[in-house]
């Protein structure tokens, strides 16, 4: 036997890729250029192909390992290293010679056409890969580039990320195949049925197979009893061509997942052998990574990890493993009469945020009132004399001003922690909650401290109004340093906002009312707004909480305290 070493081929500018996928195990009967392993760098995924044909004896590495040029993959038994010895035994009488010849011609004719067959260049051919069918969505943008001109493409591998202003999705490969071309590059609008890229594909040496194993029973024919045996063991050797790896089918290793969904996974801690896909043939997304993730956090779900260290603990912990009892599950329908509505995107994704700021955050919430019935009286009468400009000042934008104002004074407000160190932002850009319909959303006026209250106004019913529309872009809901919750065209009078990591406070606001105030002579009616302030004592104390809802009281009660 001949023991072959298969070795990882020139794999490009990549110094260590990791192993992430087992395709074969020991036994099997691998064909040229059949994938092996599929290895991932920070930039892309790819197989490796055998470079020879025949058995696998051993496997050289493991998931996780770290390979690179030259590095040996597995063993292998030569294909035709089992065909050799079978002309020996063939030692017959006399009588049986004749018979003998037409079976080793044939044997040895089969053996060449293994021989073709495992060594001859695959078909190929010019593949055109379109967008299929996304759903209602037109013109979305390309926002990733999963790929590279040259890279191995595998059925159903993610190529590019698409995003429409409701969602994000990644478009996948119809077929297999090396990439030549991609047809588009980041900020293009596709739609369905544009060209994405095209392929040189490769069909696996199936067709070359086929005489060969119709040739085999020709040799198992001859009369001579002692020339069956070794036809007999021949003629698996003309059946050793396998297709090549289907990723249709379970893999040997991790689910099938793209990369940058196995990069997303890896930034989370989510176990993905765990994770259940919901994509076309199990593919796992990145939805399904976080209803994994809030899963575990709600404590719906544990982890295997989780569950073997909390095992014979007694306490029954399977609460996000804080210790806490299981979450309750229970059938409603005993009840009365049920109906079942998935959330919307939004909701998934920000009660996945809220919940770990919920947690993680040791938050503590001041109560306030102000005084600001002389704004209110200014406010009112603004906004009759730019009656024609079409700009309503509203209250937010007075807030988001003095917010500024506060913060300036107070800048711990205004900071991010890093480990054990505090950024102090130098920019103002401040966030506000917008109800819509789809859920909360959180647009941001950038450089407030630059913006005057009119200019505020605008830009804020601009986000408002696109954030309703589900049309707020990433960039438009990114970067706040300080986050306002208003409820005060709804209602209420106190309440606990969470704060909006990585962020270290959070203003929340209800609506005004007319309240009985002493001025040291009498009760006097005036206008009071109520002021929640939320803020992280990781970063800030106490008084320096007390004194900053003072001084933005202050300021919403003579706004001319912004100028100084």
């Amino acid at each position: 036997m001949s023991a072959i070493e298969i070795k990882v081929p020139d794999i490009g500018d990549f110094a260590e890729v990791t192993v992430i996928e087992l395709m074969v195990k020991p036994g099997d009967t691998v064909a040229v250029d059949q994938s092996l392993i599929t290895v991932e760098s920070d930039k892309a995924s790819m197989e490796i192909p055998s470079s020879h044909a025949g058995v696998v004896k051993e496997i050289k590495v493991i998931l996780g390992d770290k390979v690179k040029e030259g590095s040996v993959v597995l063993m292998l038994e030569a294909a035709g290293a089992a065909a050799a010895p079978a002309a020996a035994p063939v030692s017959a009488p006399k009588e049986a010679e004749a018979p003998a010849a037409p079976t080793q011609a044939a044997s040895a004719s089969a053996s060449a056409s293994v021989s073709v067959a495992n060594q001859a260049p695959a078909a190929t051919g010019r593949i055109e890969v379109f967008v299929p069918d996304i759903g209602d969505f037109k013109d979305v943008s390309v926002i990733e580039v999963m790929v590279n001109v040259g890279d191995t493409i595998r059925l159903e591998q993610s190529l590019i990320t698409v995003e429409s202003d409701k969602a994000a999705m990644e478009i996948p490969s119809s077929s297999a195949g090396v990439l030549k071309e991609l047809k588009v590059k980041m900020g293009d609008k596709v739609n369905i049925g544009d060209l994405l890229a095209i392929l040189e594909g490769s069909a696996p040496a199936a067709a070359a197979a086929a005489p060969v194993a119709a040739a085999a029973p020709a040799a198992v024919e001859a009369p001579a009893a002692a020339t069956a045996a070794p036809a007999a063991a021949s003629a698996p050797t003309a059946v050793a061509a396998v297709p090549a790896h289907n990723p249709t089918t379970a893999p040997v290793g991790l689910p099938h997942a793209s990369p940058s969904v196995r990069k997303f996974a890896r930034e989370l801690g989510v176990p993905l052998n765990e994770v259940k896909g919901s994509g076309l043939k199990g593919r796992i997304t990145d939805t399904d990574i976080q209803s994994f993730t809030r899963s575990v956090m709600s404590g719906a779900v544990q982890t295997l990890a989780a569950a073997s260290q909390n095992k014979g603990a007694g306490a029954g912990n399977d609460g996000a493993g804080l210790g806490l009892i299981p979450w309750p599950k229970v059938d409603f329908t005993k009840f009365g009469p049920t109906e079942r509505k998935e959330m919307s995107r939004i909701k998934k994704i920000s009660g996945a945020n809220l919940l770990r700021n919920a947690i993680m955050i040791p938050a503590v919430t001041n109560h306030d009132d102000c005084d600001i019935t002389d704004l209110e009286a200014f406010r009112v009468s603004t906004n009759k004399e730019n009656e024609k400009s079409g700009v309503k000042v509203t209250m937010l934008a007075f807030l988001i001003k003095a917010c500024v104002a506060a913060l300036k004074k107070f800048p711990e407000f205004n900071s991010s922690l890093d480990g054990d160190a505090l950024i102090y932002k130098q920019y103002f850009h401040i966030g506000f909650a917008a109800d819509t319909p789809n859920g909360l959303m959180v647009p941001v006026i950038k450089d407030a401290d630059k913006k005057g209250v009119m200019q505020i106004s605008q830009e804020m019913s601009e986000l408002a109004k696109k954030a309703r529309d589900g049309k707020l872009s990433p960039a438009e809901m990114s970067g706040a340093s300080f986050t306002i919750s208003s409820l005060g065209g709804i209602g209420g009078r106190y309440f606990t906002p969470i704060i909006n990591a990585p962020e270290v406070a959070i203003l929340g606001v209800c609506r005004s009312t007319i309240e009985p105030v002493w001025d040291g002579k009498a009760f006097q009616p005036r206008l009071m707004l109520p002021l929640s302030l939320t803020w992280d004592h990781r970063v800030i104390d106490g008084a320096a909480a007390a004194r900053f809802n003072v001084y933005l009281g202050q300021i919403l009660g003579d706004f001319r305290r912004v100028l100084l």
